[in-house]
């Protein structure tokens, strides 16, 4: 089967891997994938070379999107695709338009969160919706608030899938970033990844990290935070954490593209996000046998189970409450729930699981 991705972009995030890691097994399953990506420099790319990108650069403009549509046109004349698959809101609405003049065997148009923008967006959605054959998203709960918005009238729910070969627990690792970042064995290294955005609302992470310092202080215990990720919020989050006295126990570790290592390092991983389409990093943690602790929003709920702890969202004093009592358990206790965690996504969310899922889809049995 010859199958076109296409995608707003691929920055550094976690639908942005997923469409790379797709690819991969798509193409180990024997199919031609060839990406599209719309906008900006490819950060985040397939690890198989077989897999053909196609940047367009698309500049925000009138003549931007004309310049781009005609690009886009001429590539799936050339690729002649059986399935063309968009993945977010800007990539859905874009191959919608592009099928008014443009023929597409199947076109199937993936959100990958609970909420993809303002009204403006969901207004282009419905009445741009009669153009797509499949519209999906990445949780039942992620489905149900599109179907509540008047986006779509019918979403099915397909999971993220997780590469179980790549994330795996290794001391090695754990040794050797531990070393990077200066950390004794005895300090206790909590750890998130994430775009510094609003939506992954790191200053509810932060502000619970000084609970976590105040307590752990007092009983003698080293803590650190390491977060890894980047975005237009960098330098408020590192002023916030400077003016909450944390500048010796939070350090910011950029983009890091080695993030199954970085895991390793981590004794607890903390998702505190304000809402979230899947929590793709959620299951890559816990497929390291990390114990995790996020907010419940979105599809995180679906993605831990009874494998993790779940707090309200925006709620500091909560997720302060959750990190302290991770410090705290019996390393026993730690392994067996990151054992079990480990069980519960490759039994779920491995990628060939999805993969092969999303192969059934486009040949039409999705009912």
């Amino acid at each position: 089967m010859k199958i076109l991705l296409v995608s707003t972009g691929l920055g550094m995030g976690g639908a942005e891997r997923q469409i790379c890691d797709l690819s991969d097994e798509l193409c180990d399953l024997d199919n031609d994938v060839l990406i599209i990506s719309l906008t900006g420099n490819s950060i985040v790319k397939p690890r198989n070379t077989k897999v053909e990108i196609a940047e367009l650069h698309m500049k925000k403009t009138p003549v931007g999107l004309i310049t781009a549509l005609c690009e886009c046109r001429r590539i799936l004349k050339r690729f002649n695709p059986d399935v063309v698959h968009s993945h977010m809101i800007h990539a859905n609405i874009f191959t919608r338009i592009l099928r008014v003049f443009t023929k597409m065997p199947i076109l199937v148009c993936t959100a990958h969160n609970t909420n993809e923008g303002g009204k403006g967006r969901i207004l282009a959605y419905r009445y741009t919706n009669f153009l797509a054959d499949i519209n999906t998203n990445v949780s039942d709960e992620a489905v149900e608030a599109f179907i509540h918005s008047g986006a779509v009238k019918e979403m099915i729910a397909v999971s993220n899938g997780c590469d179980d070969k790549r994330f795996v627990f290794s001391l090695e690792a754990r040794d050797e970033k531990r070393q990077e970042l200066n950390i004794a064995d005895d300090t206790f290294l909590y750890m998130a990844i994430g775009r510094l955005e609003e939506q992954k609302d790191y200053p509810n992470m932060l502000n619970a990290m000084v609970e976590v310092v105040k307590d752990a202080s007092a009983k003698d215990k080293k803590v650190k935070l390491a977060i890894i990720g980047h975005s237009y919020l960098e330098q408020e989050l590192k002023q916030l954490t400077n003016d909450l006295g944390l500048n010796d126990y939070v350090v910011f570790l950029g983009l890091q593209h080695n993030v199954e290592r970085w895991l390793s390092a981590a004794d607890c991983f903390v998702l505190s996000s304000e809402y979230e389409g899947f929590g793709l990093v959620v299951a890559e943690a816990m497929l390291t046998e990390r114990v995790v602790v996020a907010t419940d929003c979105g599809g995180v709920s679906e993605v831990i189970g009874d494998c993790g702890y779940l707090v309200q969202p925006k709620n500091s004093k909560i997720l302060s409450k959750a990190m302290q009592k991770i410090l705290y358990m019996d390393i026993q206790e730690k392994e067996n729930i990151g054992f079990l965690a480990r069980q519960r996504i490759e039994c779920k969310y491995s990628l060939k699981a999805i993969a092969n899922k999303w192969l059934e889809i486009y040949q039409g049995h999705y009912k």
